[in-house]
């Protein structure tokens, strides 16, 4: 079967709502994407249509939406188009949706926090925990929580060849706005 691949930008108009079924837990929500195009008669933008679409997130994904996403946030859906169909009293019905495979907020219209959970080892979890050592342990330069991730995460392993400095002059940790004039 030929999946139909799309990316769709614009704004969650309802509650996520997540449950689950016998093939795992599933979160569910409604977005819009309203296009827009220079109108050269009136020298502004004007709305076209709106796309009205359900959007179904799986598993991880489906509990990483439920936590991070409210109605009204901008965001960008990536995933496969689908038509579902059912059969109703008033006849044969279908409905378009897309299986995400990717759900972020759309930083052109504002800014995020992002956290990382940490990764579980499950071979791990009947061993003692480790000790800390001089390459996890906190120092006065990690961020709140970054301690926990060094210490928890399978895919991070310290060495004189990792990028842990940074290039850039900027050290503030305020989020970059534009200032308003």
């Amino acid at each position: 079967m030929n999946d139909t691949p799309l990316h769709v930008v614009g704004n969650v108009v309802d509650v996520p709502r997540q449950n689950r079924t016998s093939n795992g837990s599933v979160t569910n929500f409604r977005m819009a994407s309203t296009s827009r195009r220079w109108d050269e008669e009136t020298k502004g933008f004007v709305d076209g249509a709106t796309l009205w679409i359900d959007v179904a997130c799986w598993n991880e994904l489906g509990g990483n939406v439920a936590r991070s996403v409210t109605k009204g946030d901008p965001v960008v859906v990536v995933g496969n188009l689908s038509t579902e169909s059912w059969e109703s009293e008033a006849g044969r019905r279908s409905a378009n949706r897309i299986k995400a495979t990717a759900v972020g907020l759309n930083l052109a219209r504002g800014w995020s926090d992002f956290t990382r959970p940490a990764r579980v080892d499950r071979s791990a979890a009947l061993a003692a925990p480790p000790t800390p050592s001089e390459e996890t342990a906190p120092s006065e330069e990690t961020q709140p929580g970054e301690e926990l991730y060094r210490q928890r995460s399978t895919d991070y392993i310290g060495g004189e060849e990792t990028l842990d400095e940074t290039d850039s002059e900027v050290t503030s940790e305020e989020p970059a706005v534009p200032a308003l004039t």
